[in-house]
């Protein structure tokens, strides 16, 4: 058997022996739950369209199944991997099952939030499975230090799933959906089922694919001050946005001002704004004064 062929992917047992060699048990605390299914990592590298000319960033790698599966459609793979037994164990897991694509692998021994640069060519693509505890904020951090990342899919718990993919309106729409389409274009893309991880997890997953802006909003507010709009939106999201914005303005009737110049109604609620819409009442903060 060729380590170059699709069978140097990781099976049910692969997973089970390698985690007993290295003593790895998933823990709740880092969210890990490791992909023990071959043909699942395969639908995630191709409903991510991962090219041979794409340098593909992957967090929290585990045991390195869909890291394998990365490698084969990839130019490049750097995985990021807090934990010390696991980012110890991954090179030379690449290095036994797919010794010719071993060169074009890297490594980073980090905590994602705290990672600002990687090794080799820029990302232009992310591909992960994210713990669920921290999902949204691991997502929001690389797409923001990392401008160059043209594409995201991540496999996450499928309630933060719908809500990063839910439009104005929808009951699940709030700030991780507003602060994800600031970058990008987002979308569900497919459902992954519980007996596919080791060990099931109690819910469900969901793919989410996120295809960045080509030209960033048209607004003259920062993104830091477009967030801070839509912090407060929905810090108090039954409130109308007269009231629930009244502390960022600095009273009511200033929040008032800020929404009527904005083109906006005092009387909306977070829920139904566009990423646009909180741009534009980033932008207005002050007016009649």
């Amino acid at each position: 058997m060729s380590t170059t062929e699709p069978d140097a992917l990781l099976g049910p047992a692969d997973i089970r022996e390698l985690a007993a060699a290295l003593g790895v048990r998933p823990t709740k605390q880092r969210g890990q739950n490791f992909v023990i299914d071959a043909n699942t990592v395969r639908k995630i590298v191709r409903t991510a369209e991962v090219r041979p000319d794409d340098c593909v960033v992957e967090i929290g790698p585990g045991l390195g199944s869909l890291t394998l599966a990365l490698l084969e459609a990839a130019g490049h793979v750097t995985a990021v991997e807090i934990d010390d037994t696991l980012a110890a164990a991954l090179p030379k897991t690449i290095e036994a099952r797919a010794p010719a694509r071993a060169g074009r692998f890297s490594l980073v021994h980090s905590d994602a939030m705290q990672v600002r640069e990687l090794p080799g060519p820029p990302p232009t693509a992310m591909v992960a499975n994210l713990p669920y505890n921290v999902a949204v904020p691991v997502l929001l951090h690389m797409l923001e230090h990392f401008p160059t990342i043209e594409r995201t899919l991540i496999m996450v718990q499928a309630e933060v799933a719908d809500r990063l993919a839910a439009a104005p309106g929808n009951k699940v729409y709030g700030v991780p959906s507003v602060k994800a389409n600031w970058y990008a274009d987002v979308k569900r893309a497919g459902a992954i089922g519980r007996t596919v991880f080791w060990p099931a997890p109690n819910v469900d997953s969901g793919l989410v694919s996120l295809v960045r802006r080509t030209e960033p909003l048209r607004t003259t507010a920062s993104r830091l001050e477009v967030f801070a709009v839509v912090d407060a939106a929905f810090a108090q999201r039954r409130k109308t946005l007269r009231a629930a914005l009244a502390g960022w303005a600095g009273s009511a009737p200033a929040a008032e001002a800020a929404l009527v110049a904005a083109g906006v109604s005092p009387q909306a609620r977070g829920e139904s704004l566009t990423v646009d819409e909180f741009a534009r009442i980033a932008e207005s903060k002050g007016a009649g004064a």
